[in-house]
């Protein structure tokens, strides 16, 4: 790597067929600025003040109020103590709070802490202990969790979504709030702040102006399953973040101040954080933004806002194709979907891209990586099935599962790793977990692909969800896309169970059609005429309600696995 005042060029000798592939307006290497992840926000704002950074609801700010309203939050956390390298807890959903909260946070030297509001209190109470995470930004419905902790942090930020909902809806968001979180005041010793008071005009230190800095500080500390399921929490530098949001800005064209983008993946998430609150800063682009996802809310939002890029999960645009069925709308400007998070059908795509014109790619990316490495090119040369091409600096190689140190030729699965600016430092407080999955400098991902000759790549699968039955290797992913054609199912998970002779076997559980019932002997002939005799299912499960899958979408396997089965055997 050589190394310049303010910004880094990546340098790489990694053989990279891919780079033949890229969109002729993608750089195959791009110039980093070594500066911290604010100033994305700050250099925006000074280029483009009046430009709006974010519609919610009724409201809107431009880059410039942004920009000034993170300074105050920065001044008031130097006020409740917090000092470089201390770690802030965000407990928040898609709200502008968050985009000011985390720009202040880093304003003021501090750590990101991002605190899901899908996590229990055991799992809040366990971050708060590891991160030492005294102060926390919240929503005021989301905060019964925290109250429940063991590790209660000394001061609390709440803001609120009362003010931003239509009259009606004002009651009924005081009395769900009332019900979660109690209706007294909390006995507790917490110190509670107002967020619309700690934005007010008053004092705006510049903190960041006699900070010491380096692009290698962390900024922000994931939660996530990481590569082998087990809790862990990622850090990421201010340099990986700064380097993935510029990789996905040229990854995009590298268009400044024209685009409105869809901001409905959650930011308490590396994707949503990535691709639409950094990315979307990067580009000075509008961000629509809503605080759950509705596909009906949604399409409202596409209808009034007309936005040009939306980054979506692949169970986003399942609902929404399902809505444009009953109801289709007018898409004047959607141009590009990145989809990522979970296997992307080829049907849902091909659908949404009927009603919508737009190119839907996929994409692929993990927390540990800020998190994309991956994505299909937007100039429509994508390939469907795969995740597209390695990001520029970003090398990415096929190696034997079992030692990680064989390079497999192209077509040959085995495991993906990679390596770029974009790779996290580690895993907090986790040296042992850190060294398994960082080796040399690249990130070994756990996951199963192939590469072809060109260097598009495919996930096969997750290599834990990998089944050997008998010796032979199944893998999930490929048994679920031939399955989901049979007749009578909706949807299915592939898993393997012990079994004495074959060391495992192959299990199906069913969501059956509700148009048409499941017929096991329908079910049977059709494995056997679509699918090899050793990833055919011996034991079929049909199971009531959806598959458990996280806010991604994904399938969660290793819940089936360890449900106790009422199974069927064949």
């Amino acid at each position: 790597m050589t190394t310049t005042l303010d910004r880094d060029t990546v340098t790489t000798t990694t053989p990279k067929p891919w780079l033949a592939h890229y969109p002729a307006c993608v750089p195959k290497s791009l110039t980093y600025a070594r500066l911290p992840a604010w100033n994305l926000l700050r250099e925006t704002a000074e280029r483009f003040p009046d430009r709006v950074a974010c519609h919610y609801y009724e409201e809107q700010l431009t880059y410039a109020e942004l920009e000034t309203r993170a300074k105050r939050f920065a001044a008031k956390l130097g006020e409740l103590g917090v000092r470089p390298g201390d770690r802030v807890g965000l407990l928040l959903p898609n709200v502008p709070e968050y985009l000011i909260a985390l720009n202040g946070i880093w304003k003021v030297g501090g750590i990101a802490v991002a605190i899901s509001p899908l996590m229990v209190a055991t799992e809040i109470s366990d971050l708060l202990a590891s991160t030492d995470c005294r102060v926390i930004v919240a929503l005021d419905m989301l905060t019964a969790p925290l109250t429940q902790s063991e590790n209660q942090p000394e001061h609390l930020i709440l803001t609120t979504l009362a003010n931003r909902l239509p009259w009606y809806q004002r009651f009924g968001y005081q009395l769900v709030k009332a019900k979660r979180t109690g209706w007294r005041t909390p006995n507790d010793d917490i110190t509670r702040h107002d967020f619309a008071d700690c934005v007010a005009e008053g004092n705006s230190t510049e903190f960041e102006t006699h900070l010491e800095f380096s692009p290698d500080d962390p900024a922000y500390i994931l939660p996530t399953g990481g590569t082998t399921g087990d809790p862990k929490a990622v850090v990421l530098s201010h340099r990986n973040l700064v380097a993935n949001a510029t990789q996905l800005h040229h990854w995009a064209g590298g268009r400044v101040a024209k685009d409105t983008l869809l901001a409905v993946l959650p930011f308490f998430h590396s994707y949503g954080l990535t691709t639409c609150a950094l990315g979307g800063t990067v580009m000075a682009a509008t961000l629509v933004m809503f605080h759950r996802f509705s596909a009906r809310h949604v399409l409202k939002l596409i209808t009034r806002h007309q936005p040009s890029v939306f980054p979506t999960v692949p169970a986003m645009l399942v609902a929404l194709n399902e809505q444009l069925r009953k109801s289709p709308i007018y898409f004047r400007n959607l141009q590009h979907v990145i989809s990522g998070g979970a296997p992307l059908p080829l049907d849902v795509a091909e659908e949404f891209v009927g009603y919508t014109g737009a190119t839907v790619v996929e994409g692929y990316g993990l927390s540990e990586a800020s998190p994309v490495t991956h994505t299909g090119p937007l100039d429509r040369t994508n390939r469907p099935g795969t995740i597209g091409l390695p990001l520029p600096d970003t090398d990415a190689r096929i190696v034997d599962a079992e030692t990680g140190t064989i390079d497999l030729p192209p077509n040959t699965v085995g495991e993906l790793i990679v390596r770029g600016p974009q790779v996290m430092l580690e895993y907090w407080n986790n040296p042992l977990e850190t060294a398994t999955v960082l080796r040399d400098g690249w990130l070994f991902t756990g996951d199963l692909a192939v590469c072809d000759e060109d260097g598009f790549f495919r996930i096969v699968d997750r290599k834990k969800d990998l089944i050997i039955t008998s010796g032979f290797n199944v893998y999930p992913t490929d048994v679920e896309h031939v399955l989901r054609e049979c007749p009578g199912v909706a949807d299915v998970a592939i898993i393997g169970v012990k079994d004495p002779k074959r060391g495992e076997a192959v299990k199906a559980l069913i969501v059956p059609d509700k148009k048409s019932a499941f017929d096991h002997h329908v079910f049977e002939a059709f494995c056997k005429k679509q699918l090899g005799k050793h990833k055919r299912p011996r034991i079929v499960e049909v199971i009531e309600g959806d598959l458990p899958r996280n806010f991604l979408g994904k399938v969660i396997r290793r819940t089936l696995r360890e449900q106790p089965a009422e199974l069927t055997t064949h």
